[in-house]
């Protein structure tokens, strides 16, 4: 079946940086495009990140420039790699499968792990 599994997160003071994992199962990564979305407390999920299965990327607005994200087919793994943290980044962090290969809408979903900013 279809798994998402999460690894990285974690508290890191403001400024600092944070790498975060996921690792999918069940499918082929190369056909679809994978996305981090996250959820602040008492906030709707926001997408933050996304890469088709070419490679080509989209960030939101407050995290470009600052994140990155990147995939590994031959690994079975898609980063994100968030630089220069800010307290207002804090929040759980998902990756999520898109409903093909360049879409940034997701059906399968990891099981979040957590961002702390706080000095």
């Amino acid at each position: 079946q279809v798994q998402l599994v999460q690894s990285g997160g974690g508290l890191v003071q403001p400024g600092g940086s944070l790498r975060l994992s996921c690792a999918a199962s069940g499918f082929t990564l190369d056909d679809y495009a994978i996305g981090w979305v996250r959820q602040a407390p008492g906030k709707e999920r926001e997408g933050v990140s996304c890469i088709s299965s070419e490679g080509s990327t989209y960030y939101d607005s407050p995290v470009k420039g600052r994140f990155t994200i990147s995939r590994d087919n031959a690994k079975n793994t898609v980063y994100l790699q968030m630089n220069s943290l800010k307290p207002e980044d804090e929040a759980v962090y998902y990756c999520a499968r898109g409903i093909g290969a360049h879409a940034c809408e997701y059906d399968y979903w990891g099981q979040g792990t957590q961002v702390t900013v706080s000095s």
